[in-house]
């Protein structure tokens, strides 16, 4: 029913196989479309690699915690009109963190 295509990745333009246990496997979850990753693409992308800005590595701004005064590390720039906590005096502040 199924027979082996060789797609084209569109990250870096290989052409890899999209066997027919893969097309069952896709047909079997639902899946309309076919890969347009390479395997190596796809594992780097999930992985999160350089693609689209997804995963990019985030840049963190050290500051001084204003509950215990550690020296911490934000994913934010601190505009100094309110406080900064480390992890944990922020998990005090706010249990359902």
């Amino acid at each position: 029913m199924y027979n082996d295509k060789t797609l084209t990745c569109r990250d870096c333009g290989a052409e890899f196989s999209f066997s027919a246990s893969e097309q069952q496997f896709f047909a079997e979850k639902g899946f309309t479309n076919e890969p347009s990753r390479c395997p190596s693409c796809r594992a780097a992308r999930r992985n999160g690699g350089s693609q689209g800005g997804r995963g990019a590595e985030r840049q963190m701004y050290e500051v001084i915690c204003d509950g215990c005064g550690a020296t911490t590390q934000v994913p934010f720039q601190p505009r100094g009109d309110r406080p900064v906590y480390c992890r944990d005096c922020y998990a005090r502040q706010n249990p359902r963190y």
